[in-house]
């Protein structure tokens, strides 16, 4: 246990440091490690059975842990931008620092498994598309464009280094450190009707709106300093963010419309972790092993796929699933 706490507990001694944040990261990676593990499990799963309808809807409520990292991401990015000028190349060369030293490590170990296991490799044959391919996801594009990601997770690192690039020159050319919150607020609010406008008659990464909730997330604790819900509504705002998985109805409009009930459900979570740390939801979410997962939420995001696939490939060795 004092090793767990050496290594894991990062907010001891920091009070600048949220300690509900750090579990709404683990919370986070468990959601996706659902996704990852029911699809997995499928094959052993009795079709049309009960057990492979519940598999089903986890799997769906599995799928917005990357959105609430999104919101996270978009909270701290821009309020560390808003609080001090950041010149823009060091920015992006710390961001740098913080995304490929793990990437690379992770990304080389997928190509030597993918040598070593071709039935399982999603690198072509042909040299030049092998390499244009590598190439592609080492610089994440997967996500952006259409490329299939080596690291299945890593679509979502394009969308992050994407929003890195956008944000400070946003920030930096409009002098945003100069304008009241209110002004801020309105600017951000009507950008997202405007992206949500486009997304619901062109479809395209309607996800992206989520760094859009992280935003107003800041402002509203920050800069309105707003009284916060109470941990009984956020409880509520968390059950019908996981519950919009479950809305009928497809297309662009529909996408878009869950993001933006995503965007409000979860900014009211987290507006009322942050900003009641003594509430019942804001401990729940500061819950030791929680944070601890939330520490190391990115290393274990881009590995843990890896692993339940050297499981389960373990696991069909002793009990196929075609038995």
């Amino acid at each position: 246990m004092n090793w767990i706490k050496s290594n894991l507990e990062i907010s001891r001694g920091a009070t600048n440091n949220l300690s509900a944040m750090e579990g709404l990261r683990g919370f986070a990676v468990f959601l996706v490690f659902l996704v990852h593990y029911t699809t997995l499990i499928a094959p052993w799963l009795e079709s049309n059975s009960s057990v492979e309808s519940i598999a089903r809807t986890v799997h769906a409520v599995g799928n917005v842990g990357v959105d609430l990292f999104f919101v996270l991401s978009g909270y701290l990015i821009y309020g560390a931008l808003i609080v001090k000028a950041r010149p823009f190349l060091r920015f992006m060369v710390r961001r740098i620092e913080r995304i490929y030293p793990t990437f690379t490590v992770v990304l080389l170990a997928y190509i030597v498994l993918s040598l070593g296991f071709p039935a399982e490799s999603k690198i072509p044959h042909d040299i030049d598309k092998a390499l244009y391919f590598l190439v592609a996801n080492f610089l994440l594009l997967p996500g952006l464009f259409d490329i299939r990601p080596i690291i299945t997770v890593a679509w979502s690192l394009s969308y992050e280094m994407l929003y890195y690039l956008l944000i400070p020159l946003i920030v930096s050319l409009l002098r945003l450190h100069n304008w009241s919150s209110g002004r801020r607020i309105v600017l951000f609010l009507m950008l997202g009707l405007v992206l949500a406008l486009y997304f619901m008659w062109n479809g395209g990464h309607v996800r992206m709106l989520m760094f859009l909730s992280g935003i107003l997330l800041w402002e509203a604790w920050h800069g309105l300093k707003l009284r916060s819900p109470s941990s009984i509504s956020a409880f509520i705002c968390l059950i019908c963010a996981l519950g919009t998985t479950q809305l009928p109805g497809d297309g662009p409009s529909f996408a878009t419309l869950r993001v933006l009930l995503l965007c409000a459900f979860f900014l009211g979570l987290c507006f009322t972790c942050f900003a009641q740390p003594q509430g019942w939801i804001a401990r729940m979410f500061s819950w030791s092993p929680m944070r601890w997962l939330g520490n190391i939420s990115y290393s274990y995001y881009l590995i843990h796929g890896l692993m339940l696939k050297f499981v389960f490939m373990l696991f069909d060795r002793a009990w196929p699933a075609d038995q």
